[in-house]
């Protein structure tokens, strides 16, 4: 009997009864849909407009009849059920109307381009939501539908959502983790792009965290679930893409607001303009209303409200390709009006885990021997300061000498004892290990490494202090780049951290940071970012840990780290998958580039509305000539903004 059974059910025998293939090219027409028609429409008024000469007119008209049908019917239809729905014109209707009023006099060519025009934008538009869309779609596919669990010894394949906590599983190379967990068997290389974004494999191993839809390249990995399906780290990056790309920036909430207003103002203008001339200034009936069909076609604010929306999702769309996500429009609008940025220091400026940086022994001992047997007793600990002493001898003694712990303790926010070679060892700060003996070793040496922001462990055998290892929280490659590049474009940076006044001194002049605050509690950084607020007025708040969480939510906007804690990625407006904080610096780049071309947009729409009304008023504009200046400008608008795509 085999130990590893498969739970698989395979039906080779219905193959007969499948549905045909769906061809490939045929999702992808679904997805263009739109523009195909309008294209088709275009198509079928150059046909109508070529063979004017020898068509009749029925059939003329019922060829222009099948354009404005095929090319307008997706508009008319979102139109239609919008104002159903809220009761309220918009701009669809108003170019339904249009084309209505175009017909009514006879210029079916004329509203026919018009349907055309505007179609095409539309799907223009379409086609910039649905590039954005492709974000979510892409990681949905990086998504695992099923699991082998291991159970009883046994390997059972089961879908992804039956996961519960603590389930183990089993990966292998190639395939890709089904939820978060921990490693308890096993090691590989691990593609964490889905996650991070970065091409670069990062080892994981015993005890190490890995993340759900990333892959398993060069090995076999047992996984312990520690998070629900439903909640882990990627399912919250697809919700955070989602709820971007439905959260409408402020400017286009206004431009929504204004639009039902401006339709019934356009309205009421082209119902006095049909009579007013032909009463107070002679113009004939036909011209006045000519005219009024003129200004129903031109002044409509379709290129104004395309002026935001596509520029908005191309932007949090390149973005999110960068593993920087913002969490709505309005947040990649207002990044770009930050004045000063708040940084924690542990985890954001640093890596957040301390490692050795200077390591003196005394010249009566042996170095390799004391770095091993400081290593080896400190693997037993848990300790952050302990792991990095352990890391730190790993890599610095390619032949260990062979050490045996005997009687290792903890002496709780001290240190360890333990014996080695029948000699005992105490590993800790100076209170610990005795300070006066601590401040004199070695001339003092300790005290001058303190100053310079280090935390100093001693290493005492047999009451003689033998060692002083120097350790710091280093800050990330990233981090003095990312703080010059902010100062040049004039924002001021400045660390808030827990730490001591030494310690946050060191940091902020390698990081290159002119203002920090030290020695605050979660409670103080919430304070001290209001004060900053009524300084600067638009601050960021940059954190990645719990105690950030209350400044993340109070500043203007807050920025987490990809790798904080779930508080943060829930608390902030901005996520910075890779942690990388020179993308602090491209983001606010993007986002007032953002904010240019929707200017750009709304300045060069508004300034074509009012020159086509003034030119038809001055009866210079005709039908045709408005009909493209007008759609052509909403065209322009929507190509501005697809800009932001690259």
């Amino acid at each position: 009997m085999e130990t590893n059974t498969k739970v698989i059910q395979k039906t080779n025998n219905n193959q007969e009864h499948n549905p045909p293939e769906t061809p490939k090219w045929f999702p992808k027409a679904l997805e263009h849909i739109e523009l195909i028609a309008a294209l088709l429409s275009g198509l079928l008024i150059l046909i109508t407009w070529s063979l004017e000469s020898i068509l009749s007119e029925p059939m003329w008209i019922f060829l222009h009849i099948i354009a404005f049908s095929i090319g307008g019917f997706a508009k008319a239809r979102e139109g239609i059920t919008e104002t159903i729905r809220t009761k309220r014109l918009n701009v669809e209707m108003l170019m339904i109307f249009a084309a209505i009023g175009s017909v009514s006099i006879g210029y079916w060519t004329e509203g026919a381009i018009l349907i055309f025009i505007f179609a095409l934008s539309g799907a223009l538009e379409t086609y910039s939501m649905n590039k954005s869309n492709k974000a979510i779609s892409s990681l949905m596919e990086l998504q695992p539908e099923e699991a082998t669990v291991i159970k009883n010894g046994q390997e059972q394949i089961i879908p992804v959502s039956s996961l519960k906590m603590d389930d183990v599983i089993l990966v292998r190379a190639g395939e890709r983790i089904p939820a978060d967990g921990t490693v308890i068997k096993g090691s590989s290389a691990i593609d964490e792009s889905a996650i991070t974004g970065e091409s670069i494999p990062v080892n994981k191993g015993n005890s190490q965290e890995v993340y759900a839809s990333t892959v398993v390249l060069n090995g076999t990995l047992h996984v312990r679930i520690t998070t629900k399906p439903t909640e882990t780290l990627f399912q919250k990056i697809i919700a955070m893409v989602q709820n971007a790309q439905e959260e409408k920036s402020p400017s286009q909430l206004f431009i929504e607001r204004f639009e039902g207003m401006y339709v019934i103002i356009v309205l009421i203008a082209v119902a006095i303009m049909m009579f007013l001339p032909f009463l107070a200034f002679g113009w004939t009936i036909s011209e006045s209303i000519y005219r009024a069909m003129v200004l129903l076609v031109v002044a409509s604010p379709c290129a104004l409200v395309a002026s935001i929306s596509p520029a908005t999702l191309s932007a949090i769309s390149n973005a999110a390709r960068k593993g920087v996500l913002f969490k709505g429009g309005v947040h990649a609008e207002n990044v770009s009006n930050v004045k000063a940025i708040a940084l924690d220091k542990t985890g954001t400026l640093t890596n957040g885990k301390p490692v050795v940086t200077e390591v003196i022994i005394h010249p009566d001992f042996d170095r390799e021997y004391i770095i091993a047997a400081a290593g080896a007793i400190e693997n037993e600990s848990t300790h952050p300061l302990a792991q990095a002493i352990t890391a730190y001898s790993d890599k610095q003694l390619r032949s260990k000498p062979g050490i045996q712990v005997y009687d290792m303790k903890t002496i709780s926010g001290n240190g360890v004892t333990a014996i080695v070679d029948n000699k005992k060892y105490e590993i800790g700060k100076p209170d610990f290990v005795g300070r006066e003996a601590a401040s004199k070793y070695l001339n003092g040496i300790a005290p001058e490494l303190a100053l310079q922001g280090q935390t100093i462990i001693f290493v005492k055998v047999d009451n003689k202090i033998v060692a002083v290892f120097a350790l710091k929280d280093t800050i990330r490659n990233t981090t003095k780049k990312a703080i010059r590049d902010l100062k040049e474009r004039g924002i001021q940076p400045i660390m808030l951290t827990g730490d001591n006044e030494l310690t946050a001194k060191a940091v902020a002049e390698e990081a290159g940071i002119d203002q920090y605050i030290a020695n605050c509690l979660p409670q103080e950084k919430l304070e001290h970012v209001k004060e900053l607020r009524k300084k600067y007025h638009n601050i960021a708040m940059v954190g990645d840990g719990i105690n950030d969480a209350p400044a993340l939510a109070t500043s203007n906007v807050g920025i987490a780290m990809g790798e904080g804690t779930d508080i943060a990625l829930e608390t902030s407006d901005i996520v910075l998958m890779k942690n990388d904080l020179s993308r602090i610096t491209n983001t606010i780049t993007l986002s007032r580039r953002m904010n240019r071309i929707i200017k750009q947009n709304i300045f060069f729409s508004l300034s074509v509305i009012i020159v086509l009304i003034l030119t038809n008023y001055l009866q210079i504009l005709d039908l045709p000539l408005g009909v493209i200046g007008h759609e052509g400008s909403t065209i322009l608008v929507i190509l501005n903004g697809l800009r932001l795509l690259k």
